[in-house]
């Protein structure tokens, strides 16, 4: 089917085709802006040129010292230059790039290192006590270390191991990259969180990235030349991508290491910032800023929001102060982003608490993903009301679990991938998140959503922040509970929030129980509900006592 009566001649050659792989946007970079800007870091300015320089010394260097194709190496590095330098120059030299969350605790990271099998790992001066303490719980064959020194941060190196740019001196500038030779070779591997267990290593492919570098430009509009900053960590689904991405539109990538509310206005005001994105935490942080920590800019900045649903009450607050916001949703399975909030043009005279109602909605399938829906067991009416879980399939889902074919063929259940995610599909085909799998609570044999409860508590002028969980109950099974994070300089009570929420939702959505307390956040702010739920456990089985 679809191939002509004689293909003779038709055949693959270097003239007509090449494996997609985002090494080729640095290539072309390089050629066509090699004297622009390609990376800030405070006062570190590189142009594409001196990029395209070091990632090939890079990759020399690796090779020098025994990496070989198809080897890990391994990053425990904040967001700074060093950290966008490994995304092209580990697989420069065909090597598989493992970017480790930076905070993870020492058990959890000696696992990655060998269950990836990491090589060699580069680490923050900061991180290096982590990394020493991960190699020494570690059994078999561990990583060398090669410390990154931020200098722009004030570290100096420790002397103790080979240094990052001494890494570099050992390498060639001129030195040729390795090409993927199938665009299905693996380029990345990203631990997932291990909340419920051992982190699952999720392998991206070359193909896999590129497309969802051009996904994600069409998603947010991108023209050439944008500036954007790594809000977003980039161990995190490799940034999602956008440090790979960038290079392809000519653009600069600033780097921040400590994400304040301070660091993200100054870099706007400073370096002219167009695009960032980040969870709803960092929307959050910006709309409270103290006035001592804001700085004016008279561009509109475009922001991606992810991690967990944004209120639209957020939404309501965040774009007034020069933002234009798109909730993007996906998991690190699929590269990060995988469906977008589409704004109809149909919806351009929609203001205030309406417009913030449909940019709170979850979306539908970006641009290179060839299916986003709502299954439950077949796909659901889209009737704004059947849940089902979101199911996702295209080149923009991973390869698989590395080393774990038993969870990657239950991740692929009857040719989809299955999010964990509830939610219920609109007409017009929006996907609209209700809740993760885990987090539904049934109350008296009705199911809560704690996403829609989350949403209304953020209405309350005196929250910050929220999280809805289950708290054992001998009557109803389950009821919500909510913690909550005050405003600085605010004040509430449980009654006050219990009887808010109660006057906005039917009685059995409404919280029983207001605790109020930091919330505990992963490191790309997303609220870490397993914790809570286990603190609810606790003071229901202390009430019982």
């Amino acid at each position: 089917m679809g191939w002509l009566a004689d293909e003779t001649g038709l055949e693959k050659c270097a003239a007509n085709y090449a494996p997609l792989t985002p090494l080729s946007h640095l290539a072309r970079a390089a050629d066509l802006f090699g004297p622009r800007t390609a990376l800030v870091w405070k006062g570190t300015r590189r142009t594409y040129a001196e990029y395209h320089a070091r990632v090939s010394r890079l990759a020399s260097a690796l090779a020098r010292r025994g990496v070989q194709p198809g080897d890990v190496v391994a990053t425990l590095l904040p967001n700074i230059p060093a950290q966008a330098e490994a995304h092209f120059g580990v697989p420069a030299c065909g090597a598989v790039l493992n970017t480790i969350n930076t905070r993870l605790d020492v058990d959890t990271v000696a696992y990655i290192f060998g269950h990836a099998g990491a090589r060699l790992v580069l680490v923050d001066t900061a991180l290096i006590p982590l990394a020493e303490n991960a190699i020494k719980a570690m059994a078999g064959p561990a990583p060398q270390i090669v410390e990154v020194a931020d200098r722009e941060s004030g570290f100096a190196p420790t002397g103790h191991y080979l240094d990052y740019e001494d890494l570099l001196a050992e390498g060639d500038p001129d030195q040729p990259w390795i090409w993927p030779g199938d665009e299905w070779e693996s380029l990345a591997i990203n631990y997932t969180s291990g909340t419920t267990g051992r982190p699952k290593g999720v392998v991206y492919h070359h193909r896999g990235a590129y497309l969802a570098t051009t996904a994600n430009a069409i998603a947010w509009r991108m023209v050439l030349f944008p500036v954007y900053l790594t809000v977003v960590p980039l161990f995190h689904c490799n940034g999602w991508c956008h440090t790979w991405m960038i290079p392809m539109l000519g653009g600069t990538v600033v780097c921040c290491r400590d994400i304040t509310a301070r660091a993200i206005y100054d870099a706007i005001a400073d370096e002219g910032v167009t695009h960032f994105g980040g969870a709803p935490i960092v929307l959050n942080t910006l709309i409270n800023a103290r006035d001592d920590e804001r700085r004016p800019f008279s561009h509109i900045v475009q922001v991606f929001t992810a991690g967990a649903p944004p209120p639209a009450a957020t939404l309501a607050a965040f774009e007034p102060l020069g933002f234009n916001v798109t909730q993007v949703y996906g998991l690190t399975e699929t590269y990060g982003p995988a469906t977008e909030c589409l704004w109809q043009p149909d919806w351009d005279g929609i203001t205030g608490d309406d417009r913030a109602a449909l940019k709170a909605r979850t979306g539908v399938r970006m641009a290179m993903l060839d299916g986003a829906e709502v299954h439950d067991g077949a796909p659901v009416p889209r009737d704004g009301r059947h849940l089902g879980e979101i199911a996702l399939r295209g080149n923009l889902v991973m390869k698989g679990y590395y080393r774990n074919p038993t969870a990657t063929a239950e991740a692929f259940r009857n040719g989809w991938f299955r999010s964990g995610d509830i939610a219920f599909q609109h007409p017009d085909g929006y996907i609209k998140i209700t809740d993760r799998a885990k987090d539904i609570i049934i109350s008296g044999g009705e199911n809560v959503s704690s996403v829609e409860v989350e949403g209304v508590l953020a209405h309350h002028p005196a929250v910050l922040l929220c999280a809805v969980v289950a708290r054992p109950d001998d009557k109803w099974g389950e009821v919500p509970c909510a913690f909550v994070e005050l405003k600085p300089g605010m004040q509430a009570t449980e009654a006050e929030l219990i009887a808010f929420a109660r006057a906005r939702l039917a009685g059995f959505k409404t919280p029983k129980h207001v605790v109020f307390c930091d919330l505990p956040k992963t490191s790309t702010g997303k609220i870490q509900k397993f914790e809570l739920r286990a603190v609810a456990k606790l003071m229901a089985e202390g009430a019982a006592g």
